[in-house]
């Protein structure tokens, strides 16, 4: 189980929100390239950027600082970002920067073909962003629910080619209620592709729940507000899931 460190990004700061409000941000640092470099050294193995201005401006808006954060990780671990990715030119340009991984979200539930393209363009760095409340897929920053189902969208961008899927229940996101363990197993057992869980970790007993379940598809999970507010120790939490992992 790997444990993904959210840097957030607003106007050049690390900041988190509360179930996705702009107007509800915390700033937890202004040097987002240094708390990338305090996770990698608290060991984790892959970080996960979200432009936030750029999901909501439909284009990358954050690109300065997110090239900072990329010169200071080098090809240390793995970096993936979403966040107003909606053209190719834009995916190959991330790419080309040194991302190793990008994620689409409302462009893929509003533009499949936009999602299949990219997957055969670039095929393995296509990850699909997928959030969701009650099992209806939400899109534009949370602000719309649509009729979509979310294992049946899930099971469509898997035959385009997706390397996997972020699934963020976002009743819980940011908000430290725990993580929606039952929805995201379901998800995994519908899928060959891994998922990725999102959202509501609040503690190590979530980290644990997660880890019992791992072997249904669960490759990892995404955590932000509980590393940077206490709640969770990140490199006691890793330690924690490799140790499990191991059993």
């Amino acid at each position: 189980m790997l444990l993904i460190p959210a840097i957030d990004l607003k106007v050049g700061h690390c900041v988190r929100l509360k179930q996705g409000a702009m107007d509800d941000a915390t700033v937890f640092s202004e040097n987002p390239a240094a708390m990338a470099r305090h996770w990698i050294e608290q060991g984790a193995r892959r970080l996960h950027l979200v432009d936030l201005n750029g999901a909501f401006a439909g284009k990358p808006k954050n690109e300065a600082v997110i090239k900072a954060i990329l010169a200071e990780v080098g090809d240390e671990i793995p970096v993936q970002l979403g966040g107003g990715i909606r053209d190719l030119d834009t995916i190959e340009r991330c790419l080309d920067d040194g991302l190793s991984y990008v994620i689409i979200g409302t462009a893929a539930v509003k533009n499949p073909g936009f999602l299949h393209d990219a997957c055969t363009a670039f095929p393995g760095h296509i990850i699909v962003g997928l959030d969701a409340k009650d099992g209806k897929v939400a899109v534009d920053g949370w602000s719309k629910l649509t009729g979509h189902d979310v294992i049946d969208l899930a099971k469509k961008f898997e035959d385009y080619g997706v390397e996997a899927v972020i699934y963020t229940d976002i009743g819980r996101d940011g908000m430290l209620s725990g993580v929606n363990v039952e929805a995201t197993v379901k998800l995994a057992q519908a899928l060959r592709i891994p998922v990725i869980a999102s959202g509501g970790i609040a503690s190590l007993i979530d980290v644990k729940a997660l880890c019992a379940v791992a072997d249904e598809g669960i490759m990892g999970a995404i955590t932000g507000r509980a590393i940077y507010e206490g709640t969770l120790d990140f490199r006691k939490a890793q330690a924690e899931a490799d140790k499990l992992a191991s059993k």
